[in-house]
């Protein structure tokens, strides 16, 4: 059966460069932030062209340890698209602010800046919170709209989050995402792109002072020594294993973003006929975490594809401003029409570096059956 994400077969060609990396994180007996935490760091800050990668425990927690120094209030507002998985919302509220949900480009299914613009001037309009941060989500791989987002949250005075869970490894010109805001936050949950064999995840940014805070907010907030707490922090520090794991993974990532590209290329020339295929951001590299396409008659064909042994995946079903835990801060149905149109049309199809080419084709032999 074709794998939607394969893991077997990435360990299976890195056994030898793994194991001997976690041998050592063993035999040297430090388990959190070792070596193995300031090897990988230095390698990934090195990859993206970043001064500063602070490794922490998963995702999530990326994305809210920036909110957290910013001691946010529930009078401040942070600008963040619906059609997102809900890691990226609830860090808001974990940080104790406002989600303002924003719609999405039905094109390439990121933050739409024309929204955001609509969004951050009703928010002035009415008068009852503060614009403070925007989180950009790079969705299935493909950078946001930096250029045009950057521009909006220097005029309007807000902190710029990368929410590049999905994205490390992509582009947009020349910059490797990461690259691209204030800060940006990744995950290295094992089904990412560069994935750990646990949680993970990480912070980049350019700032020194901002690295400085994220490092004692992982700590608990500590200052000149661990029992010197100077702030309120969190235990988000990333385990040796997980750090020894990614350096080896990090060898072959390059070449792993090749095979991925060479996939969606596939996919691209096979399926355009009848399903609508990805966008592709100009001047550009996605990551292609997900391959998604969007088709009027979504679970129909997914219910066909399950029959011939092809999995597939439905991100996201729901939008956030629909979801029960976040209805109270959004505009109810209707309001976001892009993202719900998205949640009802999108179909993740296998991707993976490890796809042979036969199964490729296989997989769009079993979507063209299905269209006649």
């Amino acid at each position: 059966m074709v794998q939607f994400i394969d893991l077997k077969t990435q360990y299976a060609r890195l056994k030898s460069s793994i194991d001997a990396n976690i041998a050592e994180v063993l035999d040297g007996g430090q388990y959190i932030l070792g070596p193995a935490v300031t090897r990988f760091e230095s390698e990934l800050s090195d990859y993206l062209n970043v001064k500063h990668t602070i490794s922490v425990s998963s995702g999530t927690d990326a994305i809210f340890m920036p909110l957290l120094a910013m001691e946010l209030t529930p009078a401040d507002a942070v600008f963040v698209p619906s059609f997102t998985y809900t890691a990226t919302a609830e860090a808001i509220l974990l940080a104790h602010a406002t989600p303002v949900f924003v719609d999405v480009d039905p094109a390439t299914f990121n933050i739409d800046p024309e929204s955001l613009r609509e969004q951050i001037a009703a928010v002035r309009r009415d008068g009852k919170l503060t614009p403070r941060a925007l989180i950009a989500v790079d969705l299935f791989g493909q950078p946001a709209d930096y250029h045009a987002l950057n521009a909006i949250a220097r005029a309007e005075g807000l902190f710029v989050i990368g929410d590049a869970a999905q994205s490390i490894g992509g582009k947009s010109g020349n910059a490797m995402i990461g690259s691209l805001t204030d800060c940006t936050a990744t995950s290295f949950y094992p089904s990412k792109p560069l994935g750990c064999y646990g949680d993970g995840g990480a912070i980049m940014t350019d700032d020194d002072k901002l690295a400085d805070v994220m490092r004692s907010v992982r700590a608990h907030g500590q200052g000149s020594h661990r029992y010197d707490v100077v702030r309120v922090g969190i235990n988000g520090r990333m385990d040796s294993i997980q750090a020894a794991v990614l350096s080896a993974k990090l060898e072959v990532f390059e070449d792993e973003l090749v095979a991925r590209e060479r996939v969606a290329r596939i996919y691209d020339e096979r399926l355009a006929s009848v399903v609508t295929v990805p966008a592709r951001v100009e001047n550009s590299r996605s990551a292609w975490a997900q391959y998604t396409i969007q088709a009027d008659d979504r679970d129909g064909l997914q219910k066909s594809l399950a029959a011939r042994q092809i999995p597939s995946m439905i991100f996201y079903a729901c939008p956030m401003h629909l979801q029960p835990a976040y209805e109270m801060h959004g505009g109810g149905r209707g309001s976001l029409p892009v993202s719900e149109l998205m949640s009802a049309r999108v179909l993740s199809l296998p991707m993976n570096p490890y796809l042979g080419d036969d199964e490729v084709h296989a997989i769009c032999d079993g979507i063209l059956a299905h269209f006649g």
